[in-house]
């Protein structure tokens, strides 16, 4: 383990001590990127006591932990008192990055005007509707929902601060008005919102360059460098084998004794949240991405002492859970056990009897 991967996986409370609940570790790590909703769910649990699936659902379901499009043009879990300033500070470059399609879509600012509109009214009152019946709340206001117009209009209300994730129901998410969702989410100005950003970062993904910064927040390279002058003395710098990282300055540095193996989920903070995945690699390169029809180091993969040797992949097997896991190498007795261990962390959240599958190459 290096001292790289030591420091992020206790920066990302994947070692070390547990936050207490699901809704500390989406306030530390700022964001939490969840268009695949069932791996962001487990992603939280990795960094919290002895939550359970159904308890994140409850607590989705409530609003304590809300979803939206934010930083770059995918789904984000938020905590209802940062997402005001985070699409003030975030959303005018995701509109930036969208203006073409939109002018494809025939999406402009007045057809979005009076989307808005219809959605506001249709769900006022504490109402909640599915994706499916706001085409229809469309549809009735004279605006064509067809093809990906639907899902760029939602978009849209969502960087204008309208609309974001209701309850579910059943399966089916919905959407709610903000002002109604997260009464008191409050704004910040943008310097101060850019600090905010910047330490948390940082602090929960440290140690971190500044393009892994710009990749994740969406932002500039001049606004990164802004945000850390702004940061002052809570950041600190190194300079690792010729590249300048910045962490947090109160953190000491991770132990790396002993052997602990993750189940990271799709797009899980710990891969996604960096443009130089260097250090996630073995370093003889020995990682295959292509284990499972859809691997990639973004995907479901299996990293022992923070770097990456295989992939994973969860189904219904007999009434339990089924996980079959491939890596590019042979483990020694000591990282399976420590693989079996993370499977068995995934049973106990999911409250369903485990069977593994290990293989290797």
């Amino acid at each position: 383990m290096t001292s790289i991967t030591a420091r992020r996986l206790r920066a990302q409370r994947l070692i070390g001590k547990p936050f207490a609940s699901p809704v500390d570790v989406v306030r530390w790590l700022g964001a939490v990127q969840s268009q695949d909703y069932a791996g962001a769910k487990w992603a939280l649990a990795q960094r919290s006591q002895a939550t359970t699936d159904a308890a994140i659902d409850r607590l989705f379901d409530q609003g304590a932990i809300l979803r939206t499009h934010v930083m770059r043009p995918t789904w984000h879990f938020v905590v209802p008192e940062d997402i005001r300033w985070l699409i003030d500070l975030t959303a005018p470059r995701v509109r930036l990055g969208l203006a073409s399609r939109y002018r494809e879509l025939q999406i402009d600012d007045r057809v979005a005007a009076r989307a808005g509109s219809a959605f506001a009214k249709a769900l006022t009152g504490g109402r909640h509707l599915t994706r499916p019946e706001l085409g229809r709340v469309l549809s009735a206001a004279g605006i064509s929902p067809e093809g990906q117009r639907l899902p760029h209009l939602l978009l849209r209300a969502e960087l204008d601060q309208l609309i974001v994730s209701g309850p579910r129901r059943g399966k089916e998410f919905t959407y709610a008005l903000l002002e109604e969702r997260a009464p008191t989410a409050s704004a910040m100005d943008r310097p101060e919102a850019l600090a905010e950003l910047t330490r948390r970062y940082f602090r929960s993904h440290g140690p971190a360059q500044i393009p892994d910064f710009t990749w994740w927040s969406g932002l500039t390279a001049a606004d990164a460098r802004s945000g850390i002058t702004l940061a002052g003395v809570a950041l600190e710098h190194r300079v690792i084998d010729g590249k300048a990282y910045w962490f947090d300055a109160a953190t000491r540095n991770a132990s790396t004794a002993g052997v602990v193996a993750h189940l990271l989920p799709n797009f899980d903070e710990y891969t996604v949240g960096y443009r130089d995945r260097s250090a996630l690699v073995p370093a003889d390169g020995r990682f295959d991405p292509s284990l499972f029809s859809f691997g990639s180091i973004l995907s479901n993969v299996i990293a022992i002492g923070g770097v990456v040797h295989g992939a994973w992949r969860r189904s219904s097997s007999r009434g339990g859970v089924l996980i079959e896991m491939r890596t590019s190498e042979r483990l020694s007795a000591r990282d399976s056990a420590a693989v079996t261990l993370a499977g068995r962390r995934m049973s106990r959240f999911l409250g369903r009897p485990l069977e593994l599958a290990l293989a290797h190459g």
